[in-house]
Order: structure tokens, then C-alpha cells, then sequence
């Protein structure tokens, strides 16, 4: 199975994910869609594996500084539009094993699912 992260490299909880993932030998590739970017597809297929509102990450000041028109009516595609222009908006991190996603970073689950 080839397991990919996404995310941003200085983001505290990636660094915590990715040092899981190293104690735990687990191999993987790391994509940081802040320099390499997200394809709308990537988005579009993750969206399709977990629900659009667990990948939008509202709690981070990227969310904060949009404006309100921005976060109004916020769907599926509105969300996929912000996340392509602000990456930071994708929660972080995401990790895809090959067709099934984890979104955010909890020992326990990394765990249960890798092992």
C-alpha cells in the first residue's frame, strides 16, 4: 500500500504525524500542497471518501480572514474553490492510504488504521 501525507511542512501537527509515522517505520511520501499545490481532482476524490466539511478547516486564521461573503453558503463546491485557492484551508494532515483518507492527526487512530 503507498501511503501519502498532505500538508503543509510547518505545521506543528504534520511534524507530529510525521514523526509518528518514522517511529512507527511506516513508509510514505510526503506532498506539501503549500509548495507542490492540489489538483481540483485530489479534492474532488477526497470529498467522495470523507465528507467536504471535515476536510475544510474552519479553525485556522486562513478561515478567520476570509470574508463573510466567502464564508456564507459555504457546499461541496464552494469549499473545494477555497481550498484550491488558500491550501491552507485543507486540514492538515490528511493521509491517503490508497484510496482511504484520515484527516487530522490522533495517535490512536493512526494506529487502529496502520496496524
Amino acid at each position: 500500500m503507498t501511503i501519502t501525507i498532505y500538508g503543509i511542512r510547518a505545521c506543528d501537527t504534520m511534524k507530529k504525524a510525521r514523526d509518528w509515522l518514522e517511529a512507527q517505520g511506516v513508509e510514505h511520501a510526503f506532498h506539501d500542497y503549500k509548495s507542490q499545490g492540489i489538483e481540483r481532482a485530489q479534492l474532488e476524490g477526497w470529498t467522495k471518501l470523507v465528507d467536504w466539511e471535515l476536510l475544510l478547516n474552519r479553525a485556522g486564521t486562513t478561515f478567520r480572514k476570509l470574508s463573510e461573503a466567502d464564508k456564507q453558503d459555504i457546499d461541496c463546491a464552494k469549499a473545494i474553490d477555497l481550498m484550491l485557492a488558500q491550501p491552507s484551508l485543507i486540514k492538515r494532515p490528511v493521509l491517503d492510504m490508497g484510496g482511504r483518507l484520515l484527516v487530522g492527526f490522533k495517535p490512536d487512530v493512526y494506529a487502529k488504521a496502520l496496524g
